[in-house]
């Protein structure tokens, strides 16, 4: 079992890379929804005020540096901090459990990002190719 462990182990900082990848694609995809209507939506920012906006640019931005892995540590705090927002202006309103008020996911980004904000990015990034991981 030890042996399974530490082959697992060997593995960690590129699952990392690969969770911090696949969050920032699915992040990405809020942004491109608000402000390129892809995925079609009726969140389009045609129609959008301004705080949604600052959200989609939020996410599209955020999203993209998250990929990469450029500025990862400060990028995820904003990100962090942005679904906290989010979550607590949107959702925690309509009820106390994430799951009634279905503000899961906004909860699942905040703590996410959290992660690679003390974690950081992982090898395959900008960062540790800049060797500011």
């Amino acid at each position: 079992m030890a042996e399974i462990s530490a082959r697992l182990t060997t593995w960690a900082p590129r699952v990392r890379s690969i969770l911090r990848i696949m969050t920032g694609l699915l992040f990405l995809q809020h942004g491109t929804m608000k402000y390129f209507n892809f995925p079609p939506s009726d969140y389009f920012a045609g129609g959008l005020d301004n705080m949604m906006r600052v959200a989609g640019g939020i996410e599209l931005i955020g999203g993209v540096l998250i990929i990469i892995g450029l500025l990862t540590r400060p990028a995820a705090f904003i990100c962090s901090g942005f679904t906290a927002a989010a979550y607590f202006m949107a959702h925690a309103p309509q009820s106390f459990y994430p799951v009634i008020n279905q503000g899961e996911l906004a909860v699942l980004y905040c703590f996410v990002f959290l992660y690679f904000v003390f974690a950081g990015p992982g090898p395959w990034s900008v960062d540790a190719a800049r060797g500011k991981a």
